[in-house]
């Protein structure tokens, strides 16, 4: 169900001094959180883990029960989600293909089970025609609709899952509302987006359900913030936090606005050092870097992407990382090349607007720019309305002289500084 849950960590750029470095008016308060931060208890962990004992014992003792290897994936997902551990997530993934091998690929939940865990892992195309496997069948079609517009909009193939969405249709369904609204982000209309996501809220604590009313708090805290009602966003991200003490999207929500919207980099990273032990995600790393960055502290700044990299050598992240490894790699002359093969990648297996400009960036990074812009008009231009596109747009315009487009992208951009950041924010002025 998680259509959004991420933070921009835009990577790296330059330290040139400016006003934006001023600090804004304070909304986070230390009170508010500390107890979050300190505690020890993960109820969700301890009860993930139990669970897995409870069906692993009861499958070993009658291995023909196939239906207990879903509950067992079903919770090593929960675990990854919990502490982004990626071995939870293949296990995961072993679980539901052998279940699908048993059952002959007949089983349509078992089926969108897997398709639903190849899409945390980006691989898109599999999960797709997963999908199409379980439209076939024809049982349960309203959850394989969610599912191909899920697919489809990762793809993107945004006329099919416009298509996906129309047979959904249902004004009352919070996994409609939730969809209709990840649409109307697409096409760059934010206030529908928050109109529809406050109907799905309404909807999620009508049935007083704890875990759409956390989902729900969680994306609003983000939804907001991209929306610049920074204090909004901030009540949210506690609001989860009220129903799920350990939610590390929402303390990294507050460790954003933290560092991007009051320049308090000591608050941020405390919050990020406690966040990160829990759920050792790589990206946290890569926040880290883009903090040091902020403060010219070369030494912290690479010493972080060491960390990065050094969990990216465990090969069951697959594709999860191209984009960050694209940005990262692209800036540095002796990995340029590599920046331009992953971009390649992405663009052949998820030929996004968003895999485009990777593609774009790559080629203006290696100086050209012409070939960049080339890409970027044709692909990225009109097509997607996130500001970290818009800024690589601007830039390669700003080089191919093209100044007339540059002015009207920047004066949106400069709306969006505290979804890009502080070190984005510097570069964005210059522009």
């Amino acid at each position: 169900m998680k259509i959004i849950n991420y933070l921009p960590v835009l990577i790296l750029f330059g330290l040139s001094v400016s006003s934006c470095d001023k600090q804004s008016e304070k909304i986070t308060n230390a009170n508010d959180y500390n107890k979050y931060l300190s505690n020890s208890r993960n109820q969700s962990l301890t009860f993930a883990k139990k669970e897995i004992d409870f069906w692993q014992k009861k499958y070993d003792k009658a291995p023909n029960q196939i239906s207990y290897l879903g509950v067992l994936a079903s919770n090593y997902s929960k675990l990854f989600e919990i502490t982004a551990n990626i071995d939870y997530l293949k296990k995961a993934e072993t679980l539901l293909v052998k279940s699908n091998e048993t059952y002959k690929y007949s089983s349509v939940g078992t089926i969108r089970a897997l398709a639903r865990n190849y899409i945390s892992q980006h691989r898109f195309k599999e999960a797709l025609e997963l999908a199409n496997k379980a439209k076939a069948i024809g049982e349960g079609l309203k959850e394989t609709n969610k599912l191909l517009f899920d697919v489809q909009m990762e793809l993107g193939n945004y006329a099919e899952a416009e298509s996906n969405l129309l047979q959904l249709n249902d004004k009352n369904d919070f996994d409609y509302l939730i969809r209709i609204a990840k649409w109307n982000d697409h096409k760059g209309d934010l206030k529908t987006t928050l109109v529809f996501m406050e109907k799905a809220k309404k909807i999620a604590e009508t049935y007083d359900n704890k875990y759409l009313k956390t989902w729900v708090y969680s994306n609003l805290g983000d939804f907001n913030g991209h929306a610049g009602n920074i204090q909004k966003s901030y009540e949210y991200y506690l609001k989860t936090l009220d129903l799920d003490p350990n939610n590390s999207y929402a303390l990294k929500g507050i460790a954003w606005i933290a560092f991007s919207y009051e320049k308090d980099t000591k608050e941020a990273k405390r919050i990020i050092d406690v966040v990160s032990k829990k759920h050792n995600s790589p990206d946290f790393y890569l926040l880290k870097a883009q903090i040091a960055e902020y403060e010219n502290d070369r030494t912290s700044k690479y010493e972080n992407i060491n960390k990065y990299m050094s969990m990216l050598e465990n090969e069951n992240y697959g594709a999860m990382y191209n984009s960050y490894n694209v940005i990262l790699f692209a800036q540095e002359k002796s990995t340029s090349l590599k920046a331009l093969e992953i971009a390649k990648v992405e663009v052949e297996h998820r030929p996004t607007p968003v895999s485009y400009d990777l593609l774009a960036w790559s080629y203006y990074n290696l100086g050209d720019k012409q070939k960049a812009l080339e890409i970027a008009q044709k692909y990225v231009e009109g097509k997607s309305f996130e500001p970290k596109l818009n800024y690589h747009l601007a830039t390669i315009y700003k080089a191919n002289n093209k100044l007339d487009k540059v002015w009207p992208i920047k004066e949106e951009l400069l709306k969006s500084t505290f979804e890009l950041g502080p070190n984005l924010e510097r570069k964005i002025i210059s522009l």
